[in-house]
């Protein structure tokens, strides 16, 4: 499958994984605090970081009672209407300029989630680089023939998403103009468990529909997300606060700055440890080849005498024959006299038939 640039970002198996950095409604209403979040996660060594462009009014209607109220005992939101959730959630439109030009100054690249045209519409007006479509629109194929339409590069999360609908969305998002797609294996639950991860999802949705495929990650801390490298997961999403005390409405499951720092290393790593199907010493091992076991003479011998398993070991280092041959050895006799810890090579046995 193709490498997809986004900007300065080349991303494919062959790059180090994409660390995205989501502020979503983390900002707690305050332009200087979302700031703030941007240069933590520049900091931290995020290569990208999201918004999501929406109002309340174009989420949902401002109805508090039935299926519009959350009462959930177990939800992080029970007893919000989903219209004052979204209300406090949102990020005004109006600072949408200010974030995506510090993401630029601090080197990475700014982008957002529109829940609906208008806000493709508006994200157009500040040419953002690509797009992201929220696992609970990916059904919305209006929104996604939109956003394919840009020619932008398009996320989809694929939370809740059945076979058949994916198969129907990224159908929907490559008729429609779609050249560069990734998705993103989505548990759409929050926090998420690892157990219903099922990240072996990943490689079987590339291999699927050919394309770039990652997290986007609901589970506390950063385990799962660097399993998901080890699988071939590209690109990593993951909620960023400043600190989980400070409070908001996704902050559960966010990661701190110290955090999504060791997520940024560790997944770098994980990926540089993948390499590739290697067999044999590789450059840095050669050093360490001597300190394998080979045959070394254990005690004084005369020439003549006969090697046997009192003066004959196998021992650390490895200058000597290899020990597959110590029955071959064993029964010889050494051609010279030989002082204890003299590696055995074939000149000490004269003739390996004698």
């Amino acid at each position: 499958m193709k490498d997809i640039r986004i900007g300065d970002l080349l991303i494919g198996v062959k790059n180090r994984p994409v660390i995205v950095a989501e502020l979503s409604g983390n900002h707690n209403q305050s332009l200087e605090r979302a700031l703030a979040i941007v240069d933590a996660a520049a900091k931290a060594g995020a290569q990208a970081f999201k918004i999501q462009t929406y109002t309340a009014d174009t989420m949902t209607l401002d109805i508090d009672q039935n299926e519009f109220h959350i009462g959930d005992p177990d939800s992080l939101w029970q007893g919000h209407s989903l219209y004052s959730l979204y209300k406090e959630a949102y990020t005004p439109w109006e600072w949408h300029k200010a974030i995506f030009d510090r993401c630029h100054q601090l080197g990475m690249i700014g982008f957002s989630t529109p829940f609906d045209e208008t806000a493709v519409d508006f994200l157009e007006s500040l040419d953002v680089p690509c797009y992201k479509v929220a696992s609970f629109e990916n059904t919305d194929l209006p929104l996604i023939r939109r956003i394919a339409a840009t020619g932008k590069p398009l996320i989809i999360s694929t939370g809740m998403a059945t076979l058949a609908e994916l198969d129907e969305m990224v159908s929907t998002a490559r008729e429609a103009g779609c050249r560069d797609l990734i998705l993103l294996k989505c548990t759409s639950s929050y926090p998420a468990s690892p157990a219903d991860s099922n990240l072996m999802t990943i490689p079987h949705m590339a291999e699927l529909f050919d394309c770039q495929v990652g997290l986007s990650d609901h589970t506390m801390g950063i385990g799962a997300a660097i399993a998901a490298v080890t699988i071939g997961a590209t690109i990593i999403e993951k909620h960023f606060t400043l600190s989980r005390l400070d409070g908001g409405v996704d902050t559960t499951f966010s990661l701190e700055p110290p955090e999504l720092k060791q997520l940024v290393e560790q997944a770098d790593q994980a990926w540089l440890a993948l390499g590739r199907v290697s067999y044999g010493t590789t450059e840095a091992e050669k050093s360490s080849q001597m300190f394998r076991r080979s045959l070394y003479v254990a005690k004084d011998m005369k020439a003549g005498d006969v090697f046997s398993r009192e003066n004959l070991r196998i021992i650390r280092p490895g200058l000597g024959l290899a020990p597959k041959y110590f029955d071959l050895v064993l029964g010889k006799k050494v051609a010279m006299d030989v002082t204890r810890g003299t590696p055995v090579n074939w000149d000490l046995i004269g003739s390996r038939n004698n």
